[in-house]
């Protein structure tokens, strides 16, 4: 199987509700470096050959396919043929990254993660298909990660970081109040989800519970209980947009060079 061949699941139906009050762009579409969150998620994969996106869409899709259905006359030079029948388009200039196929399926408004991922089983054709989140970007190495899944033999890979630093200080005091120590944005010992994860095609039998089946808090359980899960440990940048402040934190991280951009 070629690395063209395993279609690639890309989170984008919920309400991103951490984000709302401050744009009403939806969450995947805010941009970072004039392109949006999601266009960064779909080069990441695009570098290492993965060109086959199916994005399960649910609040807000009309924004989602509105972009998609503009992208390229929003981002190329072209000739538009008017005053006849066919309103031909030439675009010009060359392309900024290999041809994508890029599925987008209604999957439900209030349709939970693992639900989604049954609604667009028919574009799940390759024996293994990843699936991520529309709103976490690092430099991965797809490659690696996917060379890792095929040795273990488990059912599910999952990329997992270990955050730096937790944002506040902790501190440990005794019963009567009296601090013994103060540290500020100590590290953590514990390694978080990151997404970019694979699993293999069987594990689609485990997600037939209907649209209000979670994946994280459901499928990914059950599969761990069976000892179906390995996790692959990333030491290089990753970062989630959850807030308008990490919005703006990748884009100053963008305009300084951008960890995550892992394409020409």
């Amino acid at each position: 199987m070629s690395n063209e061949d395993i279609p690639v699941v890309i989170f984008c139906g919920g309400e991103g509700t951490r984000m709302r009050g401050g744009t009403l762009t939806k969450k995947e579409l805010v941009e970072i470096g004039g392109r949006p969150i999601i266009w960064h998620v779909m080069r990441i994969f695009s570098a290492h050959g993965f060109n086959r996106f199916v994005l399960p869409l649910g609040y807000e899709a009309q924004q989602l396919r509105r972009y998609f259905l503009d992208y390229e006359a929003m981002t190329r030079d072209f000739t538009i043929t008017l005053g006849n029948h066919s309103g031909d388009i030439a675009f010009r200039g060359p392309e900024q990254h290999p041809e994508w196929a890029v599925s987008l399926v209604d999957t439900g408004l209030r349709t939970d993660k693992a639900g989604r991922i049954a609604r667009v089983v028919d574009y799940l054709t390759a024996d293994r298909f990843f699936v991520t989140y529309g709103d976490g970007v690092g430099d991965v190495d797809l490659t690696a990660l996917l060379a890792f899944h095929r040795a273990h033999g488990k059912l599910v890979t999952i990329t997992a970081i270990q955050p730096k630093h937790y944002q506040y200080g902790i501190m440990d005091a005794a019963e009567d109040g009296f601090v013994r120590q103060y540290v500020q944005y100590p590290e953590l010992p514990y390694w978080i989800n990151a997404g970019f994860m694979v699993f293999e095609r069987a594990t689609l039998e485990w997600m037939r519970g209907g649209d209000a089946q979670a994946l994280e808090t459901g499928v990914l359980q059950e599969l761990i209980a069976a000892g179906e899960v390995m996790m692959y440990r990333h030491g290089g940048f990753w970062q989630s947009m959850d807030t308008l402040k990490d919005a703006n934190d990748l884009e100053r991280l963008w305009q300084q060079g951008a960890p995550w951009r892992v394409w020409e």
